[in-house]
């Protein structure tokens, strides 16, 4: 017999892995994500409620599964029930997509990668806001529950239950099916699927409000469901280069907060700490990308804005110490990077690059080139680059302003803590 809180951990650490594996085979059967989250839900329900007093089962996930399909299987039988009485009395209704019981079982025991695909481009539809993909995203998939995606979005629970519920229910009233796009869809679709998972990732790897530098859980997350895409799509480059720039960029969170738990930027972060491990996934994934981009053939796809920017990311991954840094490639790697992605964001760092490999006046001149874009208006980064140049070009008053600035606008209370101190130290 397990302990309460032990069959609870358990519980969610099983939940945690198999969620989108259980969802997704639901959401075949029933036709609709939403209905398939909430037996799922179910199912989990029965897990708390049993396994204190009856022990953690030998298979956990196949335990759920199976709990999960006996949930459907009645469900399907009880509508098939409803169905009958509605036509002695002469009405019609609409045919259930669930299937027959034993078709349920079927039909649950298929390949299991295709379920996950056709959920992360249903999770993804385009008939959902970003906000609601994103959160639909990680509950469906991530298996996070409706506190945690509220968390780490910095959002009121509420606000994060009614995302969730208005995507289910969107979803259902428009009738969007469980089923994967066609070839010309799936490709436009596909790109809405990354920018998800990027919004994830991004958010857990520099926060844009609240206390928190980071929030690594959310890194892991789309960590996850990158791979999980480059093995369902194997032979597209860009989602390899779009794992590659998620390894990569992971691999510099150990190093990206000090002792005390402040931040640390990336020119003076201790190298060491970068997580090995990570680094070479990334660039294992990146000559992947570059291999699968070079097959020979007038349909050869090029490398995408992610795989570029993986490039990039290797570049510093390459230079054991901030000065070893190639930054004349990774300036002409942003030239590349503005023509797939065009982005004064993209403007902006490759201003950073340009400072370092040509000096710091070539890299003002391209931030002043692009200071007045409203898109900047509010970005902190736009006055921070600013000031680092100007204290560089011994411009000392103007770059203790610029971070002035920069502090002003962040919403990030770590962020603000870093600029503040720059313009401190730069006070005569």
């Amino acid at each position: 017999m397990a302990g309460e809180a032990e069959a609870r951990a358990a519980v969610e650490a099983v939940w945690r892995i198999e969620a989108g594996r259980l969802v997704a085979g639901l959401a075949r059967v029933t036709g609709d994500v939403g209905l398939a989250e909430e037996l799922a839900q179910d199912a989990l329900v029965v897990a708390l409620e049993q396994w204190p007093g009856n022990g953690i089962p030998p298979n956990p996930a196949g335990w759920l599964m199976t709990t999960a399909k006996n949930r459907a299987i009645d469900a399907a039988r009880r509508r098939g029930t409803y169905q009958r009485k509605l036509e002695q009395i002469g009405r019609d209704q609409e045919t259930f997509a669930y299937a027959a019981g034993d078709d349920v079982e079927d039909a649950l025991d298929d390949d299991i990668g295709d379920d996950l695909l056709r959920l992360i481009f249903t999770s993804c539809h385009p008939v959902l806001s970003v906000e609601s993909r994103v959160a639909l995203t990680l509950r469906c998939l991530g298996g996070l529950t409706t506190g945690e995606i509220a968390r780490g979005l910095l959002i009121p629970e509420a606000s994060a239950g009614q995302r969730i519920s208005r995507a289910k229910k969107t979803l259902r009233d428009r009738g969007v099916v469980f089923a994967m796009p066609d070839a010309g869809e799936r490709a436009a679709r596909l790109r809405s699927v990354l920018e998800v998972v990027y919004l994830i990732f991004n958010e857990g790897y520099a926060a844009q409000a609240g206390d928190d530098w980071m929030r690594p859980a959310l890194c892991q997350e789309a960590l996850r469901l990158a791979r999980l895409l480059a093995t369902l799509v194997p032979d597209d480059p860009e989602v390899h280069g779009f794992v590659a720039l998620l390894e990569l960029q992971a691999s510099r969170i150990p190093a990206r907060t000090s002792p005390d738990g402040g931040p640390v930027l990336l020119l003076d972060q201790d190298r060491r700490r970068w997580d090995r491990t990570l680094l070479r996934r990334g660039l294992e994934a990146l000559a992947r990308a570059e291999e699968l981009a070079s097959a020979p053939g007038p349909d050869a796809p090029a490398l995408g804005a992610y795989a570029i920017q993986a490039e990039i990311a290797a570049c510093h991954a390459r230079a054991a110490t901030a000065e070893d840094t190639d930054w004349r490639r990774i300036a002409a790697l942003y030239v590349l990077l503005r023509h797939a992605w065009p982005s004064p964001v993209v403007e902006l760092n490759r201003a950073v690059a340009v400072g370092f490999a040509e000096g710091p006046e070539r890299g003002l001149a391209v931030v002043d080139a692009i200071a007045g874009t409203p898109a900047l208006a509010s970005y902190p980064q736009l006055p921070a680059v600013r000031a680092d140049l100007l204290a560089r070009l011994g411009r000392t008053t103007e770059a203790q302003e610029a971070y002035e600035q920069a502090a002003a606008l962040s919403g990030n209370a770590r962020e603000r803590e870093v600029y503040a101190a720059k313009a401190a130290a730069l006070v005569p």
